[in-house]
């Protein structure tokens, strides 16, 4: 590392950061890419939205997607607590375009991948290095303090610090605008299986969320490459870290809860070890400030359950990396220019967050919501998609909010009859 000074330095090789990098390096800008592990290196969260294919097709890193052998990802399908399957989402049906097919990927590859983009597309890319914390002038951030991989401690100036630190948040938490939801206080264990049943045809690379009978658990189950499948279960954290059980043993007591899972695990074999996530979602308060900006995890982090993690991560770096560009060229890299993107960003992933809360309600079935409201299959599909940022994206919820609240007063087991013609929130 030679230089000691940059337009932009971003902290974090994820998703969000090397896109952040790539875009702000290919607008012409000095750009500096750290990670603090030595890359690949391994990462939660295969499942992709096909809504990714455009910025992926931004970043220059298509075909190299479609030449890959990540596992190509179709649809999606869900398994109620009772066992009944719903009929897979194609995509395709709600689209036909390119665009609908998306890919379960092994992050330690994919993120390599983007990493390796940010390099070729003219960023300064070290990983290895890890930031201390940033160089401040009061509120204003002008660079960063680091210590590179052979130990040498740096201070590297810039004119925007990005932090893209995932769930490490590093400038959030300093900064103190880190807020957990307290309606979403999950865990998280999950494993690698090998021998794993897997779907036929088309639905063959589909994600599948299941229920547990009790439904106070649901599993993901996410078919990589290599006859690897993600399995994963997530409940709300003092349930299920409960009892200071071993991951492995409250994992199996959850799976022994969902048969649909058992028979598709029936001969597989675990190929890792179990690992435990939790606290994982939250929000921030302040989302950038003078010579500052969050972008993917470090901004926020809804939940696992529709895979949009990934999405956020590259769509915000994008937004972000167009508002640094122009602050750039404007000579002005204030709170204002740099958060510019951030209320088109909210006003999208707003509806993620409202299918969450829906999901995480007992009374909601999607087919049963379907079944009364078939003319919402499509913004249902949009939302799987990740197709959210449009200004039609929340109808569905002019009529899911008063089922949801019709089918909890009449009991799980009856189907409400409500016209439901209130409007979409605001």
């Amino acid at each position: 590392m030679t230089n000691n000074q940059y337009d932009c330095i971003v902290i974090g090789g994820g998703p969000a950061g090397s896109t952040t990098a790539t875009i702000v390096a290919a607008a012409g800008w000095s750009t500096l890419l750290v990670e603090r592990e030595s890359m690949p290196r391994f990462h939660v969260g295969e499942s992709l939205m096909p809504e990714t294919y455009w910025i992926l097709k931004r970043l220059g890193v298509l075909d190299r997607m479609q030449r890959s052998d990540f596992m190509v990802k179709r649809s999606v399908q869900f398994v109620s607590h009772k066992g009944r399957e719903s009929e897979p989402f194609f995509f395709r049906q709600h689209d036909p375009r390119e665009c609908s097919s998306t890919w379960q990927v092994e992050r330690a590859d994919f993120d390599q991948m983007l990493f390796e983009n940010a390099r070729e597309k003219g960023a300064d890319c070290y990983d290895a290095t890890r930031v201390v914390d940033a160089i401040w002038d009061g509120d204003r951030a002008q660079g960063v303090r680091l210590l590179t991989s052979d130990g040498e401690q740096r201070e590297i100036a810039a004119r925007v610090v990005v932090d893209a630190t995932g769930q490490s948040t590093l400038l959030a938490s300093r900064l103190g605008v880190r807020q957990e939801n307290p309606a979403l206080r999950k865990a998280a264990i999950w494993n690698y299986f090998q021998g794993a049943l897997r779907a036929d045809g088309e639905n063959e690379g589909g994600t599948v969320i299941l229920h547990t009978d009790d439904k106070r658990a649901w599993f993901w189950y996410i078919p990589l490459s290599c006859d690897v499948v993600s399995v994963g279960v997530v409940a709300d954290r003092d349930y299920l870290l409960q009892g200071g059980k071993e991951p492995a043993d409250e994992f199996a007591g959850q799976l022994s809860r969902c048969p649909a899972l058992q028979r598709r695990l029936a001969h597989a074999q675990g190929v890792d070890k179990y690992r435990v996530a939790k606290e994982f979602s939250y929000t921030t308060q302040r989302h950038a400030g003078d010579g500052w900006v969050l972008v993917g995890d470090a901004f926020g982090f809804i939940d696992p359950i529709y895979s949009s993690g990934v999405f956020f991560a590259l769509k915000s770096g994008e937004l972000a990396a167009d508002a640094i560009a122009a602050a750039l060229e404007a000579n002005d890299p204030s709170a204002a220019r740099l958060g510019a993107w951030t209320d088109e960003f909210l006003a999208g992933t707003r509806w993620i967050r409202k299918l969450v809360d829906a999901f995480y309600n007992n009374s909601f079935s999607v087919g049963r919501f379907i079944k009364e409201h078939p003319q919402h299959l499509g913004n249902l599909t949009d939302l799987l998609i990740g197709r959210i940022f449009h200004d039609r994206a929340g109808e569905i919820f002019g009529d899911m909010d008063p089922w949801l609240e019709a089918v909890g007063e009449q009991g799980e087991g009856r189907s409400p009859k409500t016209e439901g013609k209130g409007k979409v929130p605001g």
